[in-house]
């Protein structure tokens, strides 16, 4: 394995800071930066929009991302805001679907990446490593679902 670059010791310092791979080991952050890459997003950029090939994920490291969806006369309502360590764009990579929603810098931002490519290349390589990625993405989405129905729930009443 060759020496890890500086950019990559960036990428996993910022792996470890988000919190959402709290079941990566030391040496599986190392592993799994490889396959990541940084990007920085001005505010008011488009990240993706509703409707695109879901080809890459997302992570905040800094700055804040609105997740907006467009309404029946088209226009863009912001549903949610995402803060540093949230993921987002994870549904399209894992399920191959198109973009569900919107999303916009609300704040110029610096964004962990990983596309959909490299998860594949990360499963045939380090498929443990990739294991445990694919669960946190899993556990994170199944979280934002459960608060997503009782917020349903709770306009109910």
């Amino acid at each position: 394995m060759s020496e890890p670059t500086l950019l990559n010791n960036e990428i996993r310092d910022w792996l470890m800071d988000c919190g959402l791979f709290d079941q990566l080991l030391p040496a599986d952050f190392n592993a799994a930066a490889g396959y990541f890459s940084i990007s920085s997003i001005a505010q008011g950029q488009a990240v993706f929009r509703e409707g695109d090939a879901g080809s890459f994920m997302c992570i905040i490291h800094s700055g804040q991302v609105a997740v907006q969806k467009s309404t029946q006369d088209g226009q863009p309502l912001t549903i949610a805001t995402l803060r540093s360590g949230r993921a987002f764009g994870e549904m399209a990579v894992l399920d191959g679907e198109r973009r569900s929603a919107t999303c916009v810098a609300a704040s110029d931002c610096q964004l962990l990446n990983l596309g959909k490519d490299s998860l594949e290349k990360m499963l045939n390589e380090a498929p443990k490593i990739a294991a445990k990625i694919i669960r946190a993405l899993a556990v994170s989405l199944s979280k934002r679902l459960r608060m997503a129905d009782g917020q349903l729930l709770a306009q109910q009443y």
